[in-house]
């Protein structure tokens, strides 16, 4: 089967990270506006490839005061890096709908291997309006993707000390990550992930 490719709708895709506050929770954080595109053979999806940037400077966390420390030097330094990118082309399917997916995360302008734990969800033909207008189908399919980093790998590492030797904020960071992908040619047939022989057109 031929390779298809994906674009990533920004409107049905984020992510969200969370990280330790004060030594006893957890705050959490939304990015939007992610573009990118996933190209796939789904009879290989070892040799699969993604893509994706993240609009850093839309960083909300519920607190106007928090989303502007975050965007500063002190953590994402938004003025000299104002996106994030992932690069990924090393593909282990673990399951018939689970894949580990290892390339290059960006943050800040420092670049690190990462590997995220994916989950194929399934994919749908469904409408596609345009000024008013059903133009539709067309096959869409989701995926969940997760992973761990370190944020002083990425040398975002402002902190500060609170009683018996605490800190302010944790340096492990959670990120999931949603993805609704539409397919760019004409849809086809069926509902298998890529990579368990059906159609994923």
């Amino acid at each position: 089967m031929a390779t298809t490719k994906w674009f990533f709708e920004p409107s049905h895709t984020g992510a969200e990270f969370r990280a330790r506050h004060m030594m006893v929770t957890y705050v959490r954080g939304q990015l939007k506006n992610v573009h990118g595109f996933l190209e796939v053979d789904p009879d290989a999806p070892e040799q699969a490839r993604v893509e994706a940037t993240i609009d850093a400077t839309q960083v909300y966390t519920g607190s106007p005061e928090r989303d502007a420390h975050l965007r500063s030097a002190d953590f994402f330094d938004v003025e000299h890096h104002p996106t994030w990118s992932f690069v990924g082309s090393q593909v282990h399917q673990v399951s018939a709908s689970g894949f580990e997916v290892t390339g290059r995360l960006t943050i800040r302008g420092v670049t690190r291997p990462v590997t995220f734990d994916v989950a194929y969800l399934g994919q749908w033909d469904t409408p596609w309006w345009e000024d008013g207008r059903d133009l539709g189908p067309r096959r869409r399919a989701g995926f969940t993707a997760s992973t761990r980093i370190n944020r002083q790998d990425f040398g975002v590492s402002w902190n500060d000390v609170v009683d018996r030797g605490g800190t302010v904020v944790g340096n492990l960071v959670d990120v999931e990550v949603d993805v609704e992908a539409v397919l760019e040619s004409a849809p086809g047939t069926g509902d298998a992930a890529p990579g368990t022989g059906g159609a994923a057109a």
